[in-house]
């Protein structure tokens, strides 16, 4: 029996279910539905595809919500996507605006008051990098470091700060909701700063029918690094989110925490989950490179 498990992202790509069920055969474990995006409508024709196809062939696989968290991200643009030279200005804005290429909005209000001259902003997993230069009342004014393409609704870093967001916010109660309606069996939460945060959404779960849902730590910033002991004793599990990590942390720093978290977590007896660009060239190739198979190897050595 194998015993690394699989989980793959239900999207776009798998809505046709003859390639659903390819991938039931060639050994998906868990379903993951990200709603950072999407509609409920949306993910119940997928989760409803899901079950019918698991019915038919007789699998266990089962389903997982990505949840939202405390994130920040851009609003959209007037035509979809920018193009963002270096060395430009570039605006954040609070207001409720179209974004343009010379500004976009925000989805956390506060963040004029988390900022400061000096400050960096890394946008879409750190491929945009802003360096601070003034905060007014409602806009946080940059320089572009690092420019590129940019699109709607991109992850938002604040490096090094720590915003003031609340942990729950009312998206996650609903896809929480969402959650219980249709019979998940995991939850993965999203930015865990302490195991305050684990707790209040396993208090929400059980509170409203859902106990029976394991939630699964995504540890992804300075905050859920510094109090990993304290999340892994309240989680039934963790994930190192290697995505928005490498954006709060140094690369350097990112294979000695992943191989810190998983060891850590098996020695509690649960299960870690190692995520973001595992076979990420795969999207354009047939086949993966050499240093990701050994990424995913690894990642198996360690007890992934």
């Amino acid at each position: 029996m194998r015993k690394t498990k699989i989980i793959c992202t239900l999207g776009p790509a798998l809505d046709d279910p003859a390639i659903l069920k390819r991938i039931f055969l060639t050994g998906m474990d868990v379903a993951r539905l990200n709603f950072s995006h999407g509609t409920h409508e949306e993910h119940l024709v997928r989760v409803n595809l899901f079950k019918q196809i698991r019915a038919e062939l007789g699998r266990s696989a089962a389903l997982l919500l990505d949840t939202k968290g405390p994130e920040i991200r851009l609003k959209k643009f007037r035509n979809g996507k920018i193009m963002l030279p270096t060395g430009s200005k570039f605006i954040l804005t609070t207001e409720d605006i179209e974004g343009d290429e010379t500004r976009v909005s925000v989805t956390y209000k506060e963040i004029t008051k988390d900022l400061a001259k000096g400050n960096r902003v890394l946008i879409d997993d750190g491929l945009i990098d802003l360096k601070v230069t003034s905060v007014t009342d409602t806009e946080v004014i940059c320089e572009v470091i690092n420019g590129g393409e940019l699109s709607d609704k991109k992850g938002v870093n604040l490096q090094g700060v720590t915003a003031r967001m609340p942990f729950m916010s009312d998206q996650d109660r609903r896809d929480l909701l969402f959650g219980i309606e249709n019979d998940f069996e995991f939850v993965a939460a999203s930015f865990v700063r302490n195991a305050d945060d684990v707790k209040q959404i396993k208090s929400f779960l059980e509170e409203h029918g859902g106990g029976f849902i394991k939630v699964i730590s995504k540890i992804e910033n300075r905050d859920g690094v510094k109090n990993i002991d304290e999340i892994i004793r309240v989680s039934d599990g963790t994930m190192v989110a290697r995505g928005d990590m490498g954006v709060e942390i140094s690369f350097e720093e990112i294979p000695r925490l992943q191989k810190l978290i998983i060891k850590k977590t098996l020695n509690a007896g649960k299960p870690a989950i190692t995520a973001t660009q595992m076979l990420d060239s795969m999207i354009r190739n047939p086949r993966p490179t050499r240093a990701e198979i050994t990424d995913v190897a690894n990642a198996i050595y360690d007890g992934t």
